[in-house]
């Protein structure tokens, strides 16, 4: 953000931007539940694990490569920021609920699962062509209307009622809106891939960088 605003962008800024974006968002959340679950149910819970963080890098390399050609309105596959929070949220909200030592206990062994789930869930929709709405065409440059600053302040009283659940259930509910977007493109004969067949169309002007 601070290149952006100085105008010092580079490549070399951006590949290590990508690096820090695969740690923060791809080994870290994958050691994290690795060591919290996963790690009692052995050679598979290596595989969930493995999964993610694979997922997390080629979600990064796809998104470099394709950064020209992508409708700017949204994400080729679960971006990995919303990724990590699904599974570190998951395991935020466990914690917050007593649940602990899961690799110890055998009667945890199906919250073990549970996040067996979601590991691979996330890793696996990181790599999809599955459409995430990136919120990259709302702007705050302009005033608002009241009604929107009513809404984040109500927002924010719901999410200070219990944060670990509510801000999970936002995860979750991101987590799946691409699915949901990529069923109402098919029903309703919309394209659902976000790469540009042609930048030079009408309908493709302003929508990619």
């Amino acid at each position: 953000r601070v290149a952006r605003m100085t105008n010092t962008q580079s490549a070399f800024g951006e590949q290590m931007d990508s690096l820090s974006d695969m740690v923060s968002f791809g080994a870290a959340p994958a050691l994290i539940v690795y060591e919290w679950a996963l790690r009692g149910l052995g050679k598979t819970g290596w595989i969930a694990a493995f999964v993610y963080c694979a997922g997390a890098a080629l979600r990064l390399a796809r998104f470099n490569t394709n950064i020209g050609v992508v409708d700017k309105r949204f994400f080729q596959g679960l971006p990995s920021p919303a990724a990590a929070a699904m599974v570190v949220g998951f395991i935020w909200l466990m914690d917050d609920l007593g649940f602990r030592d899961v690799t110890e206990l055998v009667e945890l062994r199906w919250l073990a699962w549970t996040a067996f789930a979601f590991t691979l869930y996330a890793g696996l929709t990181m790599v999809t062509n599955v459409p995430f709405y990136s919120f990259k065409d709302v702007s705050f440059k302009h005033s608002v209307p009241f009604i929107v600053i009513v809404a984040i302040a109500l927002g924010i009283a719901v999410i200070n009622l219990h944060p670990p659940l509510v801000l999970f259930s936002l995860f979750v509910f991101y987590g799946l809106s691409g699915y949901a977007v990529y069923v109402w493109k098919r029903r309703t004969g919309r394209p659902v891939s976000v790469i540009a067949t042609s930048k030079d169309e009408p309908d493709e002007q302003g929508l990619h960088r």
